[in-house]
């Protein structure tokens, strides 16, 4: 058995990979979104501004940004990719190696998918189903603090019900085979995070935005009235809003689906060469 230090080695190489990729993804096919979303947002800011000059009311000074808008969107977007890449690809190979020997006939290459999948499913595309990815200008600054947390809960819970399945799962094998006990495990998943979602708030109930803009299902801006009730500005582009989300998902798809392949060609190579100096040992 090689040192479980080989085997996050080789866990942050797949996840710098895997980053890299989604980076270059992202940068192709959802950056011009988020160029029309900050677009979009200075033009409802400047329509506000105008209200509120119209009304008497002080605009204020505008804040500048400490980085450019070419800064955030090139170095400062990739470089947190793949620093996030880097950190799932660690904990895959953490949990592959926990996992090695112990889950039946499966491969090394198999059991690396099974865990990148577990991942992508548990960090990313359940927390995603509650709380949406959102471009800039949807979303406000008083529940900032909030929804952080929220979505940090979400992930968190989503992560231990999955073990919580995986366990019951393993624990109903001798009973009903490992077909039925797989569904069982994920039917005890499917029930308990239903229950979850159901629980935690949408953006849109939050008390910040319940005192501040009334009832509405999401933070996503409406269309922006003047005193009459005639619309100045319309609300968020659903077509920008869905595409983004759309790319989102698939950049996470590309970065953890990279992972597993990447990583699973490496952890394998390693157990090989490991099984060759040691002849003795049971190949996983």
């Amino acid at each position: 058995m090689p040192h479980p230090r080989s085997f996050i080695a080789f866990g942050v190489l797949a996840g710098a990979i895997g980053g890299l990729l989604a980076f270059v993804f992202a940068w192709i096919f959802a950056e011009p979104l988020i160029q029309q979303a900050i677009d979009y947002e200075s033009g409802r800011h400047e329509a506000q501004e105008a209200l509120d000059r119209a009304a008497g009311v002080s605009t204020g000074d505008h804040e500048h940004e400490i980085f450019s808008r070419a800064v955030q969107g090139n170095l400062g977007a990739g470089v947190g990719i793949v620093l996030f890449g880097v950190a799932m690809g660690a904990l895959v190979a953490v949990v592959y190696v926990v996992l090695l020997g112990r889950v039946g006939q499966l491969g090394p290459r198999s059991l690396a998918l099974l865990v990148a999948g577990g991942g992508f499913l548990g960090v990313f595309l359940v927390p995603f189903l509650k709380y949406p990815a959102n471009p800039p200008a949807i979303g406000h600054e008083e529940t900032i603090t909030v929804r952080g947390t929220l979505y940090l809960v979400m992930v968190a819970t989503s992560i231990v019900l999955l073990i919580v399945a995986v366990a019951v799962g393993r624990r109903l094998q001798a009973r009903l085979g490992t077909w039925n006990a797989s569904l069982a495990g994920g039917a005890v998943f499917v029930v308990l995070i239903g229950i979850v979602m159901a629980v935690l708030p949408s953006a849109g109930d939050l008390a910040a935005n319940v005192a501040i803009y009334g009832h509405h299902a999401t933070e996503t801006p409406l269309p922006l009235e003047d005193a009459e009730g005639t619309i100045v500005f319309p609300g968020f582009p659903a077509d920008v809003l869905a595409g983004f989300r759309l790319y989102s998902l698939l950049a996470q798809v590309i970065l953890w689906g990279a992972i597993g392949l990447v990583f699973g060609v490496l952890a394998d190579r390693l157990l090989r060469r490991s099984a060759e100096r040691s002849p003795s040992s049971v190949h996983a």
